[in-house]
């Protein structure tokens, strides 16, 4: 059984079991501090009956700058899911699930519009885990990745920005059904 609760600084030095995956992107330690500052109800980690991390979840609340008010790519009040990942023992458990319906619920409390994440194209086991959960794709970001998971010969990978309404989107303004014909460019995401 896994206990959940929030990330701690003294867990850095944890997160190497989930972070071995070759889908889970690695950051520096300055990186997972800011997290861990701005965002802590946001960060949420699982560990196993021997306080060793089996999961974690990163997260953070934003906003387009305001300058952007009017682009057709502007994004308003939201939770991002940056780094969602579970140590390859203690998959298929529903841990991931419980991370996500956990930042799920401080978004809602955050009064945010939609929860969105970029994952791999290619990465159809977690394609179809959020999609489980509710998320629909509502862009491709061509090339957002600068390497390819599976492909060697390429040099890049699309990501797919895939989001779930939260309750304040009543009307479900934030999501598209063709989304997956939708491309954007890297540079229209901020």
């Amino acid at each position: 059984m896994a206990n959940f609760r929030r990330f701690r600084p003294d867990d850095l030095n944890k997160l190497s079991k989930c972070n071995l995956d070759p889908l889970t992107e690695t950051y520096e330690l300055g990186f997972y501090l800011q997290y861990y500052a701005k965002w802590p109800s946001l960060f949420q980690v699982a560990e196993d009956q021997h306080g060793n991390i089996i999961g974690y979840i990163m997260g953070k609340l934003e906003s387009s700058p305001d300058v952007y008010q009017f682009s057709e790519h502007y994004l308003p009040w939201h939770a991002h899911i940056t780094a969602v990942t579970v140590a390859p023992e203690a998959r298929r458990l529903g841990i991931g699930k419980l991370l996500t319906e956990q930042l799920e619920v401080a978004a809602d409390a955050n009064n945010t519009w939609f929860v969105d994440l970029f994952v791999r194209s290619t990465n159809f086991k977690a394609i179809a885990f959020y999609k489980s959960m509710g998320y629909s794709i509502y862009r491709v970001v061509k090339d957002y990745y600068g390497d390819h998971s599976s492909d060697p010969t390429q040099s890049s990978e699309d990501a797919y920005d895939m989001r779930k309404t939260m309750k304040r989107d009543v009307k479900k303004e934030h999501i598209r059904e063709d989304g997956d014909k939708f491309e954007v460019d890297p540079s229209d995401v901020w």
